[in-house]
């Protein structure tokens, strides 16, 4: 069993993939309490998504793409400045679908708020662990351990 839980972490998109999971599960726990508290998409999108790309930071480099110490700050402010742009996709589609024109989605769920809020964070996840680990992979990083 261990030898199989080692060859599963030692595969690094099986790898990301979990630790994927992991920051997702961040992200949705922070996105739907801070949604709950301030009923306001934007900030709880926002907050959530800060905690989760630290999260996310974290188990890329010591897990994931186990990298050298050296360059350990260089990584992270790339990798920030990286989820920028999926961090500004998930602040737009939830202003978009949340925000501005809840009835397209709520439509299917009896106009439902916290129902929408759910789809649009969802939806907008998967298309950010894909966009996410090809940004890491080839452009932050780099530096793997020998």
């Amino acid at each position: 069993m261990k030898t199989l839980i080692q060859k599963f972490f030692n595969n690094e998109v099986l790898s990301y993939l979990f630790f994927g999971v992991l920051a997702t599960v961040v992200y949705l726990v922070f996105r739907t309490l801070f949604f709950y508290l301030t009923q306001d998409a934007v900030i709880s999108t926002a907050t959530a998504n800060i905690l989760a790309i630290l999260f996310a930071f974290i188990t890329n480099e010591l897990f994931v793409f186990k990298q050298k110490s050296p360059g350990r700050w260089e990584r992270l402010v790339k990798f920030f400045m990286a989820r920028l742009s999926t961090f500004l996709l998930d602040i737009g589609l939830s202003f978009i679908f949340v925000t501005q024109f809840p009835e397209i989605i709520g439509q299917f769920v009896n106009h439902n708020l916290q129902a929408v809020n759910a789809i649009v964070a969802l939806t907008s996840q998967v298309l950010i662990i894909v966009l996410n680990y090809l940004i890491s992979k080839l452009f932050v990083f780099t530096n793997k351990q020998g």
